[in-house]
């Protein structure tokens, strides 16, 4: 408006930090609202009061303290704050303090603030190999890398 020019899509696909927290929220459901059903959309949704069902979005999806989430949730980052049972499939999962979750993770990241509860499984689809550590009794097999140095004597 008023000769500035909006963004386009493909600018925002770049998928950095800055993208993710510059998103706006479109959404809202408000704490006296009681949903059961799916939910589907593609900008960022804000939940303040109770959702059962499915919500599947490709923006970020915020969980408030306030709300009550039963659902299978598909989003593209995903801040939980409130109560949520059920799987939730995401790029990015954030637990905060007051955040509780019972289902399974399926993500890229996750962060878990100290006070959050998760009872359920994580899954990272890219498969990373572990580091490779040798174990200790082949290492007590090794020689010493450095030879002792001989007794020393006095000398009179």
């Amino acid at each position: 408006m008023w000769g500035k020019e909006k963004p386009s899509r493909e600018a925002g696909k770049q998928g950095s930090r800055a993208d993710v927290i510059s998103k706006p929220i479109e959404t809202t459901i408000g704490p006296n609202t009681h949903i059961k059903g799916d939910i589907q959309g593609d900008g960022g949704l804000r939940i303040e009061g109770i959702v059962e069902g499915n919500i599947e979005t490709t923006g970020n999806l915020v969980i408030s303290e306030s709300a009550k989430v039963l659902a299978e949730v598909k989003a593209k980052n995903v801040s939980i704050a409130g109560a949520v049972r059920g799987n939730i499939t995401a790029n990015r999962v954030e637990i905060l303090d007051t955040g509780r979750v019972w289902g399974d993770l399926t993500i890229k990241s996750l962060l878990i603030n100290e006070g959050a509860y998760l009872r359920g499984q994580t899954y990272m689809p890219k498969d990373l190999k572990p580091p490779q550590i040798e174990s200790i009794t082949h290492l007590k097999s090794k020689p010493p890398a450095v030879k002792p140095a001989p007794p020393v004597t006095e000398k009179k």
